[in-house]
């Protein structure tokens, strides 16, 4: 399950990749326009900003804007940026992995085998979606 915080980075970015044309977009503008606590979202900027997903300006114009377009930004990589293993056992994990203590070999565990396969799949579809394909699919749907 995703995180609130992926979550709200998510509507974040999906605001700043419609609305980043016209420039740097105020934190105040995206907290106000999705609902987001201030603070909260403050801290999630801060981290998409220090991982390279934004930049910042500061001063008149200032704001926060996307550094890569959009169909370069993989669901996938925001989100083992902010929530970590997209895997649901760290045993399956290809970023995090780390050895099961319940499990005598992984080669024979029946569930080790069947999260091998849900990770496999969960991965093709985020590593291959985007954050554009987000933002045609809203904009489709406004139509």
């Amino acid at each position: 399950m995703l995180s609130k915080k992926t979550q709200y980075a998510f509507h974040a970015l999906i605001y700043l990749a419609e609305h980043g044309e016209k420039g740097p977009v105020l934190i105040s503008e995206i907290a106000e326009m999705k609902n987001i606590s201030l603070k909260f979202l403050e801290n999630i900027l801060l981290e998409l900003k220090n991982t390279g997903i934004l930049g910042s300006k500061k001063g008149k114009g200032g704001g926060y804007y996307l550094k890569k377009p959009a169909n370069e930004i993989q669901l996938a990589r925001v989100i083992r940026l902010l929530d970590g293993p997209i895997a649901l056992l760290p045993c399956v994990s290809l970023n995090y992995y780390e050895k099961c203590e319940t499990c005598n070999s992984e080669s024979t565990c029946g569930l080790h085998e069947v999260m091998t396969k849900v990770r496999d799949a969960t991965l093709k579809i985020l590593e291959n979606k985007t954050l554009k394909d987000i933002v045609h699919r809203n904009k489709t749907a406004k139509l």
